[in-house]
């Protein structure tokens, strides 16, 4: 796996690069400290993943993260957050972020590339338990949306709390097969992407 960090700490820089080559399966291709930067290297190196921080120096992650986008839809973008980043973080998920993860949790974040190299989404267990509080709590379906169904709805409020298919199985007393299942229908009826967009359309579309 090739990713890209870009950091304006270069002590969180260095220190990840350590972290993460030590893994095996990890090559760090390159290390940048501002959002423009991380645009030039990402355009330069094309990597599986740009780890990226979201408070930097003229152009900020979220940012550098849009105009990524703009020229690489494909690309897998892994956001480094702090507790104070609250509108950050729902301005990245509109964006379409593939993942959030608190810098603190140095040792969740090889886990989490691998997750999201392997095309699922990452929302660390500190901001899934915040996002109810940043959104706005318990929602219910808008009324532009009649025809999804309160099981429908159920299942999209675990996904949007960062809840894996096994967990929101036990939950709904569903097997994983059923729950993927569900989760493809409602893709491809609100013509969204993933389970990032699916938990954006939940905390942006629906009312509380």
């Amino acid at each position: 796996m090739r990713i890209i960090i870009v950091d304006d700490d270069t002590l969180v820089t260095l220190s990840l690069k350590t972290i993460l080559e030590n893994e095996g399966d990890i090559t760090v291709c390159a290390t940048g400290s501002s959002g423009r930067e991380a645009v030039e290297l990402f355009r330069e190196h094309r990597p599986d993943v740009i780890l990226l921080d979201i408070r930097m120096k003229e152009m900020d992650g979220i940012m550098a993260g849009e105009e990524i986008l703009s020229f690489c839809p494909e690309a897998r973008i892994l956001y480094l957050t702090t507790f104070s980043d609250d509108e950050y973080i729902i301005k990245a998920l509109k964006m379409g972020a593939k993942g959030y993860i608190l810098k603190q949790d140095y040792k969740g974040i090889a886990p989490a590339l691998r997750v999201i190299v392997s095309g699922q989404s990452v929302f660390g267990q500190a901001i899934s338990e915040k996002m109810p509080l940043m959104m706005g709590g318990d929602r219910r379906i808008s009324s532009d949306y009649e025809d999804i169904t309160d099981k429908e709805q159920e299942l999209i409020s675990w996904v949007a709390k960062g809840l894996n298919n096994r967990e929101i199985a036990e939950r709904m007393y569903l097997s994983e097969g059923t729950v993927r299942n569900y989760i493809s229908r409602l893709l491809e009826k609100l013509e969204l992407r993933d389970r990032t967009q699916l938990a954006v359309f939940y905390y942006t579309s629906m009312r509380g």
